[in-house]
């Protein structure tokens, strides 16, 4: 009778430890097919970096940090970047985080700095290990070919080999997943890369990017980027991937909440302004705006838009001012139009915080040049 009991009891017990790992299994599936908030961060970090938009890339960054990338992660990025958009992009970016950082640091909050990269062992060897990474990478030996752009500028795959997958690909501060999600972010947020993105899209389901995944990404480069990139990979993904894209429709009309704020900054502004409810239209270089709360005498600096700037008056009293002309005062339901690289500032009056909508249209990714601080 206890052998009996004994047997029914392990057999019970194998059977529910293998529903247990069926339903872990499932729910491991599942969890899978959504990005992580730290990947959704990746993307427009990448992407924005590679597009020459830093004044988006600014709001990105913060929301990055925000959402748990360390310091030396943000930092491999544009490491990463350089390889692909180029020295001017990377170095651009990188001027960019520095101020982030700064004006984070002014507002008293301290950001993770993250790990160090493993240094290279002693015995490193750059081409083999670059060999060894790319191969892994493609799933396949492709380390003699004798045909396309390795035969015909040999030097230009041994940079490739040695520099590219070697020398950035072996520092761990990032995953060769994350690279990848930073690559196909770049890559289609450049126009003219269609085959190099057809090829790292694939790689990025190589390495483990499920379609859901992949759906996803179009998504928020959508999202946060532009229409045009979102494009791109949607094109890819349905053309070279047959991923099915049915259920992700990029011209859906979107409500924005984000009331993420970032304070302006201190050669940018005189007093406190708050900047909140960005916003960016899904036509690329169209229109982007904010909402911009100036406390009593607060003010932006000297300042020209390349293509013009529209001011719509939310609440309280202001005043904008071009170079050389009288202060106008502002109030409540007032519009402003300010002509192209036209000298001006605008801010709260003296006696009144004011609140206004910045609407400006973005010229290679610029929208605003900072000259000085408007004195009293």
């Amino acid at each position: 009778m206890t052998t009996i009991v004994t047997k029914t009891l392990l057999f019970v017990m194998q059977g529910l430890c293998f529903f247990m790992l069926t339903v872990a299994a499932a729910y491991a599936k599942e969890a899978d097919t959504e990005l992580s908030d730290r990947q959704k961060a990746i993307i427009p970090i990448a992407a924005l970096t590679a597009k020459g938009n830093t004044q988006a890339l600014e709001q990105a960054l913060n929301d990055g940090l925000n959402k748990g990338l360390t310091v030396n992660e943000v930092k491999e990025i544009f490491i990463h970047s350089y390889a692909y958009a180029g020295f001017p992009r990377a170095l651009n970016g990188i001027n960019t985080f520095i101020r982030v950082t700064e004006e984070r640091k002014a507002r008293g909050i301290t950001d993770k700095t993250g790990t160090e990269a493993t240094p290279v062992p002693d015995n490193y060897n750059a081409n083999t290990v670059g060999h060894k990474i790319r191969n892994d990478l493609v799933g396949r030996d492709i380390s003699n070919r004798t045909t396309g752009y390795a035969a015909f500028v040999p030097t230009i795959d041994t940079f490739l080999v040695e520099h590219l997958f070697a020398d950035i690909f072996y520092r761990d501060v990032l995953s060769v997943k994350d690279r990848e999600l930073v690559t196909i972010s770049m890559l289609s947020a450049m126009t003219g890369v269609e085959a190099q993105l057809t090829s790292h899209m694939k790689l990025a389901q190589r390495v483990g990017y499920t379609n859901s995944q992949l759906r996803e990404f179009s998504q928020i480069l959508n999202e946060t980027v532009s229409q045009g990139s979102a494009i791109r990979a949607q094109k890819i993904l349905t053309d070279e991937l047959n991923i099915a894209m049915s259920d992700t429709n990029i011209a859906t009309v979107t409500v924005n909440r984000d009331r993420s704020a970032t304070m302006g900054a201190t050669d940018k502004f005189t007093g406190n302004a708050k900047i909140t409810s960005r916003f960016t239209s899904p036509v690329s270089s169209h229109y982007r705006g904010a909402m911009v709360e100036f406390e009593a005498g607060a003010r932006t600096a000297w300042h020209t838009h390349p293509k013009g700037q529209t001011l719509i008056i939310i609440s309280g009293k202001g005043q904008v001012q071009q170079e050389d002309n009288e202060a106008k005062s502002l109030l409540p339901g007032d519009v402003v139009t300010i002509p192209p690289n036209t000298k001006h500032w605008h801010g709260a009056a003296p006696d009144s915080s004011m609140s206004h909508i910045a609407i400006s249209t973005p010229d290679n990714g610029e929208t605003v040049t900072w000259i000085d601080l408007v004195t009293d």
